[in-house]
Protein backbone atom coordinates (compact mmCIF):
# COMPACT_ATOMS: atom_id res chain seq x y z
CA UNK A 1 0.00 0.00 0.00
CA UNK A 2 2.82 2.35 0.91
CA UNK A 3 4.58 1.61 -2.38
CA UNK A 4 1.39 2.43 -4.29
CA UNK A 5 1.01 5.77 -2.53
CA UNK A 6 4.64 6.64 -3.18
CA UNK A 7 4.24 5.78 -6.85
CA UNK A 8 1.19 8.03 -7.06
CA UNK A 9 3.10 10.88 -5.45
CA UNK A 10 6.01 10.42 -7.85
CA UNK A 11 3.64 10.34 -10.80
CA UNK A 12 1.93 13.53 -9.62
CA UNK A 13 5.32 15.14 -9.13
CA UNK A 14 6.41 14.24 -12.66
CA UNK A 15 3.18 15.57 -14.15
CA UNK A 16 3.45 18.80 -12.17
CA UNK A 17 7.05 19.20 -13.26
CA UNK A 18 6.03 18.75 -16.89
CA UNK A 19 3.25 21.32 -16.46
CA UNK A 20 5.67 23.78 -14.93
CA UNK A 21 8.12 23.30 -17.80
CA UNK A 22 5.37 23.80 -20.37
CA UNK A 23 4.11 26.97 -18.68
CA UNK A 24 7.65 28.34 -18.45
CA UNK A 25 8.35 27.54 -22.10
CA UNK A 26 5.14 29.25 -23.19
CA UNK A 27 5.90 32.33 -21.09
CA UNK A 28 9.47 32.72 -22.34
CA UNK A 29 8.54 32.16 -25.98
CA UNK A 30 5.74 34.71 -25.65
CA UNK A 31 8.05 37.27 -24.06
CA UNK A 32 10.67 36.63 -26.73
CA UNK A 33 8.14 37.18 -29.50
CA UNK A 34 6.64 40.24 -27.81
CA UNK A 35 10.10 41.79 -27.51
CA UNK A 36 11.16 41.08 -31.09
CA UNK A 37 8.01 41.71 -33.10
CA UNK A 38 5.64 43.58 -30.75
CA UNK A 39 2.74 42.68 -28.50
CA UNK A 40 -0.12 43.41 -30.87
CA UNK A 41 1.71 41.76 -33.77
CA UNK A 42 2.20 38.48 -31.90
CA UNK A 43 -0.58 35.91 -32.13
CA UNK A 44 -1.49 33.14 -29.73
CA UNK A 45 -0.83 30.67 -32.56
CA UNK A 46 2.73 31.94 -32.97
CA UNK A 47 3.41 31.55 -29.26
CA UNK A 48 2.07 28.01 -29.22
CA UNK A 49 4.08 27.07 -32.30
CA UNK A 50 7.28 28.54 -30.85
CA UNK A 51 6.78 26.49 -27.66
CA UNK A 52 5.95 23.34 -29.68
CA UNK A 53 2.47 22.95 -28.23
CA UNK A 54 -1.03 23.31 -29.60
CA UNK A 55 -3.17 26.42 -29.30
CA UNK A 56 -5.51 24.39 -27.11
CA UNK A 57 -2.65 23.50 -24.77
CA UNK A 58 -1.68 27.15 -24.44
CA UNK A 59 -5.18 28.00 -23.26
CA UNK A 60 -4.89 25.41 -20.52
CA UNK A 61 -2.21 27.57 -18.96
CA UNK A 62 -3.08 31.11 -20.00
CA UNK A 63 -6.34 32.76 -20.97
CA UNK A 64 -4.56 34.92 -23.56
CA UNK A 65 -1.55 37.11 -24.28
CA UNK A 66 -2.38 39.52 -21.50
CA UNK A 67 -2.42 36.71 -18.97
CA UNK A 68 1.16 35.81 -19.91
CA UNK A 69 2.31 39.38 -19.25
CA UNK A 70 0.36 39.38 -16.00
CA UNK A 71 2.08 36.16 -14.92
CA UNK A 72 5.48 37.72 -15.64
CA UNK A 73 4.73 40.84 -13.62
CA UNK A 74 3.25 38.67 -10.85
CA UNK A 75 6.57 36.83 -10.65
CA UNK A 76 8.34 40.17 -10.19
CA UNK A 77 5.87 41.18 -7.49
CA UNK A 78 6.41 37.86 -5.71
CA UNK A 79 10.17 38.39 -5.80
CA UNK A 80 9.65 41.88 -4.38
CA UNK A 81 7.40 40.61 -1.58
CA UNK A 82 9.75 37.73 -0.76
CA UNK A 83 12.66 40.16 -0.43
CA UNK A 84 10.67 42.36 1.94
CA UNK A 85 9.64 39.36 4.04
CA UNK A 86 13.21 38.09 4.32
CA UNK A 87 14.74 41.45 5.23
CA UNK A 88 16.58 41.43 8.53
CA UNK A 89 14.74 43.21 11.36
CA UNK A 90 17.96 45.14 11.93
CA UNK A 91 18.19 46.36 8.33
CA UNK A 92 17.98 50.10 7.86
CA UNK A 93 15.17 51.65 5.88
CA UNK A 94 17.66 52.34 3.11
CA UNK A 95 18.78 48.73 2.92
CA UNK A 96 15.31 47.24 3.12
CA UNK A 97 13.88 49.43 0.38
CA UNK A 98 16.81 48.91 -1.97
CA UNK A 99 17.17 45.19 -1.33
CA UNK A 100 13.47 44.69 -2.01
CA UNK A 101 13.97 46.06 -5.51
CA UNK A 102 17.21 44.30 -6.44
CA UNK A 103 15.58 40.88 -7.08
CA UNK A 104 13.15 42.63 -9.44
CA UNK A 105 16.04 44.22 -11.33
CA UNK A 106 17.85 40.90 -11.60
CA UNK A 107 14.71 39.19 -12.85
CA UNK A 108 14.19 41.87 -15.48
CA UNK A 109 17.74 41.64 -16.75
CA UNK A 110 18.07 37.84 -16.48
CA UNK A 111 18.00 37.64 -20.27
CA UNK A 112 19.85 40.68 -21.57
CA UNK A 113 19.12 39.72 -25.17
CA UNK A 114 15.64 41.19 -24.97
CA UNK A 115 15.23 42.60 -21.46
CA UNK A 116 15.18 46.16 -22.74
CA UNK A 117 12.51 45.41 -25.34
CA UNK A 118 10.33 43.72 -22.73
CA UNK A 119 10.51 46.61 -20.29
CA UNK A 120 9.86 49.09 -23.06
CA UNK A 121 6.84 47.04 -24.09
CA UNK A 122 5.47 46.87 -20.56
CA UNK A 123 6.01 50.55 -19.85
CA UNK A 124 4.79 52.01 -23.14
CA UNK A 125 2.40 49.57 -24.81
CA UNK A 126 -1.09 51.11 -24.33
CA UNK A 127 -2.72 47.70 -24.01
CA UNK A 128 -0.38 46.84 -21.10
CA UNK A 129 -0.26 50.17 -19.32
CA UNK A 130 -2.86 49.18 -16.74
CA UNK A 131 -0.88 46.03 -15.89
CA UNK A 132 2.23 48.12 -15.23
CA UNK A 133 0.37 50.63 -13.06
CA UNK A 134 -1.29 47.85 -11.06
CA UNK A 135 2.12 46.31 -10.42
CA UNK A 136 3.51 49.56 -9.03
CA UNK A 137 0.46 50.08 -6.84
CA UNK A 138 0.91 46.61 -5.35
CA UNK A 139 4.58 47.32 -4.67
CA UNK A 140 3.79 50.60 -2.95
CA UNK A 141 1.18 48.95 -0.76
CA UNK A 142 3.45 46.07 0.26
CA UNK A 143 6.39 48.37 0.96
CA UNK A 144 4.33 50.84 2.98
CA UNK A 145 2.94 48.03 5.11
CA UNK A 146 6.42 46.67 5.82
CA UNK A 147 7.79 50.11 6.65
CA UNK A 148 5.16 50.81 9.30
CA UNK A 149 6.99 48.67 11.87
CA UNK A 150 10.42 50.04 11.00
CA UNK A 151 9.88 53.77 11.09
CA UNK A 152 11.25 55.95 13.88
CA UNK A 153 8.51 57.34 16.15
CA UNK A 154 6.28 59.80 14.33
CA UNK A 155 2.78 61.17 14.89
CA UNK A 156 1.68 60.09 11.39
CA UNK A 157 3.24 56.66 10.73
CA UNK A 158 0.87 55.75 7.89
CA UNK A 159 1.60 58.98 6.03
CA UNK A 160 5.34 58.57 6.51
CA UNK A 161 5.32 54.93 5.37
CA UNK A 162 3.24 55.64 2.28
CA UNK A 163 5.35 58.66 1.38
CA UNK A 164 8.57 56.67 1.59
CA UNK A 165 7.05 53.78 -0.36
CA UNK A 166 5.71 56.01 -3.10
CA UNK A 167 8.95 57.95 -3.52
CA UNK A 168 10.94 54.70 -3.44
CA UNK A 169 8.91 53.23 -6.30
CA UNK A 170 9.15 56.54 -8.15
CA UNK A 171 12.92 56.36 -7.73
CA UNK A 172 12.92 52.85 -9.15
CA UNK A 173 10.79 53.93 -12.12
CA UNK A 174 13.12 56.86 -12.77
CA UNK A 175 16.10 54.51 -12.75
CA UNK A 176 14.33 52.28 -15.26
CA UNK A 177 13.59 55.31 -17.44
CA UNK A 178 17.27 56.26 -17.36
CA UNK A 179 18.26 52.70 -18.24
CA UNK A 180 15.85 52.70 -21.16
CA UNK A 181 17.45 55.87 -22.54
CA UNK A 182 20.60 53.79 -23.04
CA UNK A 183 18.51 51.06 -24.73
CA UNK A 184 19.47 48.65 -21.97
CA UNK A 185 23.20 48.89 -22.60
CA UNK A 186 24.06 50.10 -19.10
CA UNK A 187 23.83 48.21 -15.81
CA UNK A 188 20.34 48.73 -14.38
CA UNK A 189 21.39 47.70 -10.88
CA UNK A 190 24.15 50.33 -10.88
CA UNK A 191 21.69 53.01 -12.03
CA UNK A 192 19.21 51.98 -9.33
CA UNK A 193 21.82 52.14 -6.59
CA UNK A 194 22.97 55.52 -7.85
CA UNK A 195 19.39 56.79 -8.04
CA UNK A 196 18.76 55.82 -4.45
CA UNK A 197 21.64 57.97 -3.24
CA UNK A 198 19.40 60.89 -4.20
CA UNK A 199 16.30 59.58 -2.40
CA UNK A 200 15.22 62.65 -0.40
CA UNK A 201 13.59 60.93 2.57
CA UNK A 202 16.05 58.14 3.20
CA UNK A 203 19.41 59.76 2.61
CA UNK A 204 19.14 63.34 3.83
CA UNK A 205 20.84 63.55 7.21
CA UNK A 206 18.40 66.17 8.48
CA UNK A 207 15.30 64.33 7.28
CA UNK A 208 12.72 63.79 10.05
CA UNK A 209 12.61 60.16 8.96
CA UNK A 210 16.35 59.64 9.04
CA UNK A 211 17.56 56.79 11.21
CA UNK A 212 20.82 58.53 11.86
Amino acid sequence: MMDGEQDKKKDLGRRQSKKDRTATALAWEALRLFSTQGYEETSVEQIAEAANVSRRTLFRYFSGKGDIILAWTSDMTQAFNDAIASASPDASLQDMVLLALLPVVRRITANREYAYALVQLLEHEPALRSVSLQKYEEWEEALAKALMDRLPPTDMPSLAARLIARTAIATYRTAVDEWMKTEGRTDLEHILRRAFTFHPLLWMEDSPLSLG
